[in-house]
């Protein structure tokens, strides 16, 4: 059995600043530390629970976050830039794990909310429906008919994967207060938690549907400032107002990576 671990990091335990998340700042070696701990702690859950191969992807922002030294050595471990593959050697795992996720732009008090990217992004629509990360990423998951098992992010990110995926296992680290704020787990118990929890998904992989995918996939995306849309003449885009736009493409990963 192989499990494909795609980790950000705005949802890990421990985690409500900015800083924990930017590279440079005082607080982000902490932040690394803590994400280095989670994906630990679910790997350790999936080879409890019958996993033979554990492929753990970078995710957060350059994919380059946690150091190769401190994830467990039965992991394989991906960083860096990997191209137009959103979750490269996921075509033969049997299940994805989404791990530190965050809600999406605009949730109301969610630890640091966004989506993709805060600094560029309003919102994003996906097949007409207002969408997260999560979302996005699970869709793009069935498209190589691989089910989405757990998440784990805050009270809110939890709540957004349970709208989307009923079925889905949540795995709730900490509770938003405010877009910096939390009430959070203990280390410990957040970590044994995120192994119990893979270990509950993994027993229920047969049980979790597949989201449903359409092609051509149509992603909406509202940027924050004007002049920031490609241009019209660009294959597949259509401009619906000075500061958003759509792109239809045969498959969602081909939308999102454009």
């Amino acid at each position: 059995m192989k499990i494909y671990i795609f980790c950000d990091m705005e949802g890990i335990s421990g985690i409500t600043q900015r800083g924990h998340v930017s590279a440079g700042n005082t607080l982000y070696p902490l932040g690394c530390k803590l994400m280095e701990m989670d994906i630990n702690a679910c790997v350790e859950g999936c080879f409890q629970a019958g996993a033979d191969k554990v492929i753990v992807k970078d995710g957060h922002c350059t994919g380059v976050n946690v150091s190769p030294l401190e994830i467990d050595p039965r992991a394989i471990l991906t960083q860096g830039n990997v191209g137009k593959e959103r979750y490269p050697g996921i075509d033969d795992c049997d299940a994805l794990i989404l791990l530190g996720y965050h809600a999406m732009a605009g949730t109301k008090n969610a630890i640091l909310e966004h989506t993709f990217s805060s600094a560029h992004i309003q919102n994003m629509w996906l097949n007409g429906k207002l969408a997260g990360e999560f979302a996005i990423d699970a869709t793009i998951a069935a498209e190589h008919e691989v089910p989405t098992i757990m998440t784990s992010g805050d009270d809110k990110l939890c709540a957004e994967a349970k709208a989307f995926m009923p079925k889905v296992v949540t795995c709730q680290v900490k509770k938003a207060l405010t877009i910096y704020g939390a009430e959070m787990l203990s280390p410990q118990k957040a970590h044994e938690l995120i192994t119990e929890k893979t270990i509950e998904a993994i027993g229920k992989i047969k049980s979790i549907p597949l989201v449903e995918t359409k092609s051509p996939a149509v992603l909406k995306r509202e940027v924050v400032e004007r002049g920031a849309i490609p241009s019209e003449k660009c294959n597949g885009i259509k401009l619906i107002d000075a500061r958003t736009y759509e792109i239809s493409s045969n498959t969602l990963e081909e939308a999102l990576l454009d």
